[in-house]
């Protein structure tokens, strides 16, 4: 019985893969299976960001990709989402190859989704960044007030973020998750900063009541085609 020939060692200078004319070729290394293959890293970690009441009715929803094109596919979203998620204390969901991490108040339901292969730990500091924000707001007292709201504000302020306050605070809720997440890229996790954010939005000098009346108009506008029953 014949030893296989063994393949020589390459002379220096020569490729490790190298083979004598008419010996024997190293087995070829095979292509890594594209499902091994890690992804590339993105800024636009967030596919959306919705609260729900207890029924699952949607109240404020932003949409960062095409996944769901459609407000009707949107909302088929949501509500499979909901009845997945509001009967179960757990956090963290894996839903239609997306993960979805939640956390609830009083009736409300506070979601940010992101890609199946997303840092849970990441979008969980975007969900507790957007609660925390909401719920310093409330604990201001009547020394605070959004200055588009005035003295109306001050009767709103509840201890947690509630719907009620929610539907009468919706223009300052969505200045404070434009201030989290701008078109999927997450810009701040730290409460603190997102509300000094808000503040300083509307009462920087430069910001003249007309502009303010503009940032107003164009979350109203955002809320118009957002909010459905």
């Amino acid at each position: 019985m014949q030893r296989p020939e063994a393949w020589p060692r390459p002379h220096p200078g020569e490729g490790a893969a190298a083979a004598p004319a008419g010996g024997p070729a190293p087995p070829a290394r095979g292509r890594e299976p594209a499902g091994l293959r890690l992804q590339e890293p993105s800024l636009y970690t967030i596919k959306a960001v919705f609260i729900l009441d207890n029924d699952g009715h949607r109240l404020l929803a932003k949409y960062y990709d095409d996944t769901f094109p459609s407000m009707k596919e949107q909302m088929a979203f949501e509500k499979n989402v909901f009845n997945k998620t509001s009967r179960t204390d757990s956090e963290i969901a894996f839903f239609g190859g997306m993960t979805i991490v939640y956390k609830s108040s009083i009736d409300l339901f506070l979601y940010v989704v992101g890609s199946s292969y997303e840092n849970e730990l990441m979008l969980m500091s975007v969900l507790t960044c957007l609660f925390e924000s909401l719920n310093h707001v409330l604990r201001q007292g009547p020394g605070f007030s959004w200055p588009w709201e005035g003295s109306r504000a001050v009767s709103a302020f509840r201890k947690n973020v509630e719907k009620r306050w929610l539907l009468e605070n919706m223009d300052g809720a969505f200045l404070v998750l434009d201030e989290i997440v701008d078109g999927g890229v997450i810009l701040e996790s730290d409460p603190q900063q997102v509300i000094q954010k808000v503040n300083f939005r509307a009462d920087d000098s430069g910001l003249t009541e007309h502009s303010v009346a503009q940032v107003l108009q164009s979350a109203k506008e955002q809320i118009k085609w957002s909010l459905l029953k």
